[in-house]
Parts: structure tokens; C-alpha cells; sequence
């Protein structure tokens, strides 16, 4: 499954980057975000591993990021595995005078019947997930609006 998810963020890109490059932020707009932990000696950088822990409603989830591909300030390009679950994200950042307009470009592979089932059955779900992060990455840069406040 694949999909394209977009928003400008009234913020610079240089300032969009910093706040979206500093992991301690995370926990602002990625809501039910518990807890990260660096699996790398060489955090941020292309090859580097971290892994996510998340709670959404009773529902306990770990995934390990891994930067594919780091071309800060115009890209950033990640994976995310989880049980059944193999996402690759392509991100881009474009300059639209002071204000950055990032595109998300997301490929869900699924494995094991049950999230074959639910790509099929709720892909919507998915891109609703995507967009509300962005939402919320675009309240916390623009507002320093939290989600822990919410």
C-alpha cells in the first residue's frame, strides 16, 4: 500500500529541520510516543537504528527506525519495523519562502494475515495516522503546541 500525505508548515525550513531533526521532540507531536532508546553509536546519521515504543488505547507497539537516506535540508528517508508491519518513508522538504512544505511519501508492506487483513481492509487508517502526525509536527513548530497537553 502506498500514499502521499503533504503540509506547509508556517516555519522556515532551517527551523523545521532543527525541530524536527531532535529526537527529544518526538514525544511533542508523535502522540503515545513512551520512549525512544538510540540503537546506534552514530545517532541521526544514514545506517543509524533507534528503536519506538508506543501506546495507543491498551495496545502496547515497538518498531525500530532506520535512516535509509540523509540529505538534510532537502530529504530525509527512514523504515519502521514492526510485527508484521515493513514501512518505508520518503520525506522531502521544500522551501516556499519562510514557510516549508513537507511530502511524505509512505509504502506499507505487510506480512502474517491479520495486517494483510487490515492494509486491505483500512487503508485509510493509515494515511489518517500519517496526517495527524503532521498536523500535530506543524502545531508544535509553529505554536510549540504539545500533545502531551492534550
Amino acid at each position: 500500500m502506498k500514499y502521499t500525505t503533504e503540509i506547509v508548515v508556517d516555519v522556515p525550513r532551517h527551523e523545521f529541520i532543527q525541530k524536527m531533526d531532535d529526537p527529544e521532540n518526538m514525544k511533542h507531536w508523535q502522540k503515545g510516543l513512551i520512549g525512544f532508546e538510540q540503537l546506534s553509536k552514530n545517532p541521526g546519521q544514514e545506517g543509524s537504528r533507534m528503536s519506538l515504543s508506543y501506546e495507543m488505547g491498551k495496545r502496547k507497539m515497538d518498531m525500530v527506525e532506520t535512516i535509509i537516506k540523509r540529505n538534510l535540508p532537502e530529504e530525509l528517508h527512514m523504515t519502521y519495523d514492526t510485527k508484521g508491519v515493513h514501512n518505508i518513508q520518503k520525506n522531502y522538504f521544500k522551501e516556499e519562502g519562510d514557510k516549508t512544505r513537507w511530502v511524505s511519501e509512505s509504502e506499507f508492506q505487510f506480512s502474517g494475515l491479520g495486517m494483510k487483513l487490515m492494509g486491505l481492509l483500512m487503508p485509510g487508517a493509515f494515511k489518517k495516522q500519517s496526517l495527524k502526525y503532521m498536523e500535530d509536527f506543524k502545531a508544535f513548530a509553529e505554536k510549540g503546541e504539545s500533545v502531551l497537553n492534550s
